[in-house]
């Protein structure tokens, strides 16, 4: 799709034109059709069918929730280059603040629609008068975004991607500064500076019209946030929580990124794990280890396999302490069978804030928020049946999940061209579910019903 931008497309745009016309029937697509590029649209809701969503895009359909929801997706598939959303919404606009809540200073970014329009501006634009909050450019609803544990935390270009689509879409989003993130360090903790940002934008009506107001979490961050979610606080302000490849049980989660093995409906399977989940471990043991040149052997140790992933890392750990030792040694086994003697070697703290961590160790019944939970079947840090658990947990009737079977790894798209056999035999039933996604989460800028 990046290689060609469906917007630019024209080829795309004629052939889109026919196919509504022919196809409509067919896939069940109602319309009435004044005229063919002013089609006013409502959907057989198949999976099928999400490539006449796609074709709407291509041809210009009024843009109702569901034709904003292909918008955004094609912009989440864009990132930084071009895409028909951009081209019909102003530039957001991107300021860093401070703010405090119950004497606690936090940081962050604050992205808003572009023009604001409706919505009179004071102190460079960062405060919007209460009283004009119902302007058309006004945001319709709010969002904490948190990223997964990264080293660029919320100035990951990724992720400032994401909160511009965000902000074209018509929500307030804030990205709090975490530093435990930027240190690929996740701390229980890490939920009360979460919770605090939620409360700051709700507690402003200007940004969270009406209350609306939720929270969305990238990978291992998705565990802070819903426990953030339950802080008593908050708990019946946030109206929903996005969670894109997350985690329930922590054991389980940790247990896969060491050995690449995971457990669904009574059969084990494997998938080669990704690094980053040791490489978070290692650098989250640093507060709990006594070991002063641990940080110094952890970083040799990333940099050797960085560049030869075969690389014998025994020499290098023969220099570690014995608490920083259990460390790694967890970090490097690959038999799931030892996983839980390995686990109970780490450092008393650690692994009381690993339990704390743990959302399968929390009521997640006590949620009042929608939960809207996407995950990767190919997934190589998270496997997808935690994303199942953890909708299991909810609240019946409060989550919805969504399994993506090839577009989606970890929490990156990759989306073949439009013209391959693969996109149309493998991808559009991905998008169709992204979409759908996407789809819930726009909901979430109307009125609760």
């Amino acid at each position: 799709m990046t290689d060609m931008p469906l917007h630019n497309a024209d080829i795309l745009e004629n052939i889109a034109d026919r196919l509504i016309v022919q196809g409509a029937q067919q896939f069940g697509l109602l319309c009435i059709p004044p005229k063919l590029r002013e089609y006013r649209c409502g959907i057989n809701m198949d999976r099928r069918f999400f490539f006449v969503v796609l074709l709407l895009l291509l041809a210009g359909c009024k843009p109702t929730q569901h034709y904003d929801a292909a918008l955004v997706l094609q912009d989440i598939a864009a990132a930084q280059g071009p895409s028909r959303l951009k081209q019909v919404t102003a530039a957001q606009l991107h300021y860093s603040i401070s703010y405090e809540v119950s004497g606690r200073s936090r940081n962050g970014e604050l992205y808003l629609p572009g023009t604001l329009e409706g919505c009179e501006r004071t102190d460079a634009a960062v405060n919007l008068l209460p009283a004009t909050v119902r302007g058309p450019g006004c945001p319709r609803a709010a969002i904490v975004l948190v990223p997964g544990a990264v080293p660029r935390g919320k100035d990951d270009p990724r992720l400032m991607a994401f909160a511009a689509t965000l902000a074209r879409a018509g929500f307030a989003v804030l990205t709090p500064d975490l530093a435990g993130f930027r240190e690929l360090s996740i701390r229980p903790s890490d939920a009360r500076e979460i919770a605090d940002a939620f409360a700051y934008l709700h507690g402003r009506p200007d940004l969270a019209r009406d209350g609306r107001a939720g929270i969305i979490a990238f990978s291992y961050a998705v565990g802070p946030a819903l426990l953030a979610a339950l802080e008593n606080d908050i708990r019946e302000q946030v109206r929903f929580v996005m969670g894109v490849g997350g985690y329930h049980d922590l054991h389980r989660a940790m247990r896969f990124f060491t050995t690449g093995w995971f457990e669904h409906e009574d059969k084990w399977h494997y998938i080669t794990p990704d690094d980053t989940g040791e490489m978070v471990l290692l650098y989250s043991s640093l507060g709990y280890l006594t070991d002063s040149r641990a940080r110094a052997v952890f970083d040799r140790m990333v940099a050797l396999r960085t560049r030869d992933p075969h690389a014998d890392l025994t020499p290098l750990a023969a220099e570690l302490s014995a608490d920083s030792r259990a460390v790694y040694e967890l970090a490097a086994h690959t038999d799931p069978a030892r996983f839980h003697e390995l686990l109970a070697r780490l450092p008393e703290a650690m692994r009381a804030d690993i339990s704390q961590l743990d959302l399968s160790r929390h009521d997640l019944k006590r949620l009042k928020a929608r939960l809207i939970l996407v995950h990767g079947m190919n997934d190589n840090l998270i496997p997808y049946p935690e994303s199942l658990a953890l909708a299991a947990a909810a609240p019946e009737g409060q989550a919805a999940v969504f399994l993506i079977h090839r577009v989606l790894g970890h929490v990156d798209l990759n989306i073949a061209r439009v013209f391959s056999r693969q996109f149309w035999s493998e991808d559009l039933p991905d998008l169709w579910r992204l979409w759908r996604a996407i789809d819930l989460l726009l909901a979430q800028r109307q009125e609760a019903a």
